[in-house]
């Protein structure tokens, strides 16, 4: 049976983060918890609990083994309370990879009952209402213009149900029509610039669908290259002077998905994280410009440092 592409990268990510000595992220592991409220919920920098943060929360708490009975309990009553609120594909997203966490480390399935069953239904019937013309999803149902990652988005959602994804070849053809002459690829159709978070979705969902050939793997390899930055990692596109986690962590996941060889990449990017974003209280910030840590940026630099991890310098 094949495992979704989440979780088979969630694990490679728990794999190489598993490889570091005993004890190194238990800073950071405390750092998350903290940020858990009253509710069961994960906030972001400030404020109160939020889907949006809580799914980076558990997605790191995760690769770090921070999934106790207690977080998973509380856990467990913020997600039945909040899924009548859940709208947007990024929420379904959350909600979801939150759900499927809870079921690896309590056992309990949140969809099981009829009325989250009824709801999940609906729910993915208002993301097939975003499809258009050209194969791909729109953000709102108001959107005339498909978005390169809102397909990923409900791509990725509905591969981590095991739901069948329909016309894969549009999707597919939607993407390349994504592609720029520098290899990557856009957001939405208008823009001639290529993002590297853009390339890293298109990468992430031509891999899912089986729409990888050679041509891709050279234009992505070749973009990248030019996105990366003498302070150690990667630049969301070619115009920023500066890298951030974010893209960083994006970028080798797509040469990851490709089978790329990053090269010194993994070096540089192991140094910028650590010695530049990790803070000694705990927790990660996204760039160097940035003051303060929190889940989302901790959770993409857990990534990096997973996945650089076979060559890692401690």
């Amino acid at each position: 049976m094949r495992v979704p592409y989440l979780i088979d990268l969630a694990q490679t990510l728990q794999t190489g983060l598993g490889q570091y000595p005993a004890g190194r992220w238990d800073l950071h592991r405390d750092f998350i918890l903290n940020q858990q409220c009253a509710d069961g919920g994960f906030r972001g920098r400030e404020g109160d609990s939020d889907l949006y943060y809580t799914g980076f929360a558990i997605r790191a708490l995760l690769l770090i083994e921070g999934l106790n009975e207690r977080v998973l309990q509380a856990l467990i009553g913020y997600l039945e309370q909040e899924r009548s609120h859940v709208s947007a594909p990024v929420d379904l997203l959350n909600w979801i990879s939150c759900a499927v966490s809870v079921q690896m480390g309590s056992g309990v399935d949140l969809l099981a009952e009829p009325a989250a069953q009824t709801w999940l239904e609906e729910s993915l019937q208002k993301l097939d209402q975003l499809r258009r013309e050209d194969g791909g999803f729109a953000k709102g149902e108001e959107g005339n213009l498909s978005s390169t990652y809102q397909t990923f988005l409900i791509v990725m959602t509905l591969d981590l149900l095991g739901r069948k994804i329909s016309e894969p070849d549009r999707i597919i053809d939607f993407l390349f029509d994504r592609q720029r002459d520098d290899g990557g690829f856009v957001e939405i159709s208008p823009m001639r610039r290529s993002g590297t978070n853009p390339t890293a979705a298109a990468t992430a969902t031509l891999k899912l669908l089986g729409g990888v050939d050679a041509a891709l793997i050279a234009d992505v390899r070749d973009f990248l290259k030019d996105v990366q930055r003498d302070d150690g990692g990667v630049a969301a596109n070619t115009r920023i002077p500066f890298s951030d986690v974010l893209s960083t962590f994006t970028a080798l996941v797509a040469l990851r998905d490709l089978q790329i060889s990053p090269g010194g990449l993994h070096f540089s990017s192991q140094d910028f994280v650590k010695q530049g974003l990790e803070l000694e209280a705990g927790g990660f910030r996204a760039a160097l410009w940035d003051h303060q840590a929190d889940v989302e940026y901790t959770y993409y630099a857990l990534g990096v440092l997973g996945l650089t991890a076979f060559q890692r310098t401690h």
